[in-house]
This record gives structure tokens, C-alpha cells and sequence, in this order.
């Protein structure tokens, strides 16, 4: 008798030990998902020019949501490069690429966040320290040389140094590659690959753009920051702005980024190696002779084309565009947005 009371009562804690165990289970789980969910970024409120234009440049909970203001990509595999663009663009490798899922910025790094890494840091750019950039500065008298090596041009000071200063959700740029990835260390993030740039501005679209089609929706209208007219001199401004633009003024891919196309381009942390490193086209011009003193830095690549991109010179308005870019040199239409590779 005694003997099977103890045996009836070890059943009933045991029976009672594993309901316990699947309670707390559910729990955790359940306080788990509360957790993932409460910590979803907020999606920015961009696409149009009103709301360009009223953007603070601070994405909702910034500095308080370790992935404010980026949007998380899914695993998938891609095309990489393109069969109908430039020769640097064609894709002799593996036409198939798996990417892993990461948190991407859902626009270019704005120069109000980087204000905010500056305040935090005081961190001096490239452009500070070597008090010189390339800088956009087209000349009748020269034509074909669009770019002058200039001081006082840095990310505080844009358009030079008496000029007004850069809205606050403008690209930040100016900004090395050194720079860039500066900034993403601060934030525990990364700069993308070339591969996980190109796939998160793909977005599972399998359609291969080609070389001179411009980004324009079903009416005409242009649907990114470019260059409209015979560049380098008559600008159309038909997508409303004659130089840069505040991010997310036109609608985001499928993925819910904006600004893939155009504006600026974007650093990756891949090296150049393609067809046009020793002779490339020049499209935008031969800024990396104006130092006096030549520095051999190893280029990498740059994505998606900038508002100084026009069909009748450049064509590199494009989600497979790239180009090769001194690391150590800051430029009028560069800038960059970070990744994060953890869940």
C-alpha cells in the first residue's frame, strides 16, 4: 500500500513537473515573441516629395532600437550583374548567389545621423583632415573635366564652406570609405558586400535593365534623383531637384528601400577588381588625377549611380551599376547605408 502511494504520488509530480516545464516553455515563447515584436524598427513614412521634405533625418527611436530606420531583408538568391549594361556589370561567375537575411538601412545614412555619431565621437572625416575633396564644378571652358580638387567641402559644409547648411535628411556626403565604416562600427553594423547590396536592391525583381533605360514610372515621370538633359551642363530637374535630394522622395522597392537608384552612390566593403580598373569609361569623370601627389589606394566598389548620372554620359542609374572608387578620396556624390548581419 505504501508503495504504490509513493509510486502514484512520483506519477502525479512528475505528470505535474511536465505540465510546469510546458507552461514555462510557452511562456518564454510567447514573452519571446513580445520581445521581437515590441523591437521592430518602425517603418519610415517616405516616398513622396512632402514627405522628403519634412523628414528630420532621424528614423523613429533613433539610438533607442538597436535597428532604428532599417528594414530586415530575407535570405534568397539572385543574378548578380547585368547582361545588357557595361562589360564590368557581366557576371562570368556563378549566375545563382544565396545571401543570407540582414538588417539594411531603408535609406542612405543622413547627414543628421551622422551628426549624431559626430556628437557622440567628435570624430573628424578624411575631407576635415586632408582639408580637400573632389567636388562637382562644371566649366565651359573645359567640358570634359567636370571636377576640381577643392577645400571646404566637407560633410558639414556640402555646397562649400559659405554656402547654407545640408538639410538634415540629405545624404550624408563628403565621406570616405575610412568614414563610413567608422560610423557603422559605432552602431555594431557593417558596410554590404557588393552582392548584398545588389540583391537588396534587386528585390527578387528578375529583370535585367538596359544600359541606357532611365528609372520613370507609367507616366514618364522620373522615379529616382538623376540627371535629366545633356549633362554636364543643361539639367531638366524633371525629378525636382537640381542638385542632391532629402531621402526617400520617391517610392521604395519591394523590399522597402529607398533610394537604391540614384542620389548618391553608395560605398560597399568590396574590393574592385572588374574590367574597368585600369581603363574605364570615365563617365563621371577623372577626379583621381587632381592630387599632386599620386596615392595608390586600392579601389572599391561603388553601387547604384548618383544624381550626376545622365543617359547621354553615364547610364548607371541601375541596381547592377558600379564603380570603382579610391577609399581615401571624398567626393561630391558618395554616401553609403549600413547593414547589420544578425537576426
Amino acid at each position: 500500500m505504501i508503495r504504490k502511494y509513493f509510486s502514484a504520488m512520483g506519477y502525479s509530480l512528475l505528470i505535474a513537473g511536465c505540465n510546469n516545464a510546458v507552461q514555462d516553455t510557452v511562456k518564454h515563447q510567447e514573452t519571446s515573441k513580445t520581445q521581437t515584436e515590441s523591437a521592430q524598427p518602425v517603418l519610415l513614412k517616405l516616398g513622396n516629395l512632402e514627405q522628403c521634405q519634412q523628414y528630420n533625418g532621424l528614423p523613429p527611436d533613433w539610438l533607442k532600437n538597436p535597428h532604428a530606420g532599417m528594414v530586415w531583408i530575407p535570405a534568397g538568391s539572385f543574378e548578380l550583374g547585368s547582361a545588357l549594361a557595361y562589360p564590368d556589370e557581366q557576371n562570368l561567375g556563378e549566375k545563382k548567389n544565396q545571401v543570407q537575411g540582414y538588417w539594411m538601412d531603408q535609406t542612405e545614412v543622413t547627414v543628421a545621423q551622422f551628426r549624431s555619431f559626430v556628437d557622440a565621437t567628435h570624430y573628424i572625416t578624411d575631407a576635415e583632415k586632408q582639408n580637400e575633396a573632389a567636388v562637382f564644378t562644371p566649366d565651359i571652358r573645359h567640358p570634359q573635366q567636370w571636377w576640381q580638387l577643392k577645400s571646404g567641402y566637407t560633410w558639414k559644409t556640402p555646397e562649400g564652406a559659405k554656402a547654407k547648411a545640408p538639410h538634415p535628411a540629405e545624404p550624408v556626403r563628403y565621406i570616405t570609405q575610412n568614414d563610413a565604416a567608422h560610423y557603422a562600427a559605432w552602431l555594431n553594423r557593417d558596410l554590404p558586400t557588393e552582392t548584398e547590396w545588389e540583391y537588396a536592391a534587386k528585390a527578387h525583381s528578375a529583370k535585367d535593365t538596359p544600359l541606357h533605360e532611365e528609372p520613370r514610372d507609367h507616366q514618364h515621370a522620373p522615379v529616382a534623383n538623376y540627371w535629366q538633359g545633356k549633362f554636364p551642363f543643361e539639367n531638366l530637374n524633371q525629378d525636382h531637384f537640381q542638385g542632391i535630394a532629402p531621402v526617400g522622395c520617391y517610392p521604395a522597392n519591394a523590399f522597402k528601400l529607398h533610394d537604391m537608384i540614384g542620389n548618391v552612390w553608395e560605398w560597399t566593403s568590396s574590393p574592385y577588381t572588374g574590367a574597368h580598373h585600369e581603363q574605364d569609361d570615365n563617365h563621371m569623370g577623372n577626379y583621381r588625377h587632381l592630387r599632386h601627389q599620386q596615392i595608390q589606394a586600392v579601389p572599391y566598389v561603388i553601387k547604384g549611380g548618383s544624381f550626376l548620372c545622365a543617359s547621354n554620359y553615364c547610364a548607371r542609374y541601375r541596381n547592377s551599376s558600379r564603380h570603382p572608387q579610391e577609399t581615401d578620396l571624398a567626393t561630391t556624390h558618395t554616401g553609403f547605408r549600413t547593414i547589420e548581419r544578425h537576426p
